[in-house]
């Protein structure tokens, strides 16, 4: 039973974000760890998106039982009850956004109330099944994770913040409709109208071509500014030039299944190599470059 409650959860999606989560934190800290920080940041930071998960699930059961990689799931198949669900849910999220709030700080909390309120309203419960600009807003809570890590060090909301923001936002665009092309017929049979399916495939490949180019353009910055050394733009090109190279080996794949799963699998390590990488090559930027938040 404790198994079904943790795959509620999701806890593909519970890695990736604990993974992005360490990436910022990384980057704030520039080698200097702090420990016990580290440990509250991503407790938090997990229980927040663990509860927007579960929320999602209870959402999404109409549309998980038509999928085929979704229909075993709890709520479907009626193991466990969506009351208990939503308690298990908000008992999650109070926890998780108490622990931000009162143990590491305001910025933290903030980023983790927007990625949750853009995932579970504005996402799950709106765009998801109404518009192919889902994607866009749905990449909106998955960049919020690098940014809770690094304002729990940094304390402040400056340029880095906002590049890591864009950048994993671009990042979630090519990796999201990676998985809608692989798993095409799933998104087809439960009518949600994501790009390849509400539009093509072809153009959902032209269109990941073109944010894998903005994500690389937009993570440089990083480097431009002094957040990060040498090795990290070395790191950051080689491995969007080989990005850019699977997404134009799209255009001539004989079966877009395959191609898929190879390009979001990527996208996968590519984040994962930038984000913990981000413990080597940290820098300290000559100038702090502060963006005041007016309402704090």
């Amino acid at each position: 039973m404790l198994k079904q409650y943790l795959f509620l959860t999701k806890p593909g999606i519970l890695f990736g974000n604990f993974v992005t989560t360490l990436g910022g934190f990384f980057l704030a800290a520039q080698g200097q760890v702090d420990l016990p920080l580290l440990i509250i940041t991503i407790i938090g930071t997990t229980l927040v998106v663990a509860s927007g998960c579960v929320f999602n699930n209870i959402i999404d059961q109409d549309i998980d039982q038509k999928m085929q990689r979704t229909r075993t799931r709890a709520l479907v198949k009626k193991t466990i009850s969506v009351p208990v669900a939503f308690i298990f849910a908000n008992v999650l999220g109070l926890a998780g956004f108490a622990i931000l709030f009162f143990m590491v700080n305001i910025y933290s909390f903030l980023f983790a109330a927007l990625g949750f309120f853009v995932y579970v309203v504005l996402y799950s419960l709106w765009t998801k099944r109404t518009t192919i600009h889902q994607t866009i807003v749905g990449s909106i809570s998955g960049a919020c994770p690098p940014v809770i890590g690094y304002c729990a060090v940094a304390n402040q909301f400056d340029y880095a913040a906002l590049i890591l923001l864009i950048g994993y936002a671009f990042w979630q665009m090519p990796h999201s409709w990676g998985i809608a092309i692989y798993r095409f017929d799933d998104y087809r049979n439960a009518h949600i109208p994501i790009l390849p399916v509400a539009r093509s495939i072809k153009r959902t490949k032209i269109e990941s071509t073109i944010y894998v180019i903005l994500f690389m353009a937009c993570m440089n910055l990083l480097y431009y500014f002094g957040y990060a050394n040498i090795w990290y733009a070395a790191i950051l090109n080689v491995l969007c030039v080989y990005w850019i190279y699977l997404s134009l080996m799209g255009f001539k794949a004989e079966n877009d299944q395959v191609w898929a799963r190879t390009y979001f699998l990527f996208s996968v390590k590519l984040i994962t190599i930038i984000s913990l990488g981000f413990y080597f090559t940290a820098s300290a930027p000559t100038q702090a470059l502060i963006i005041p938040l007016p309402f704090l």
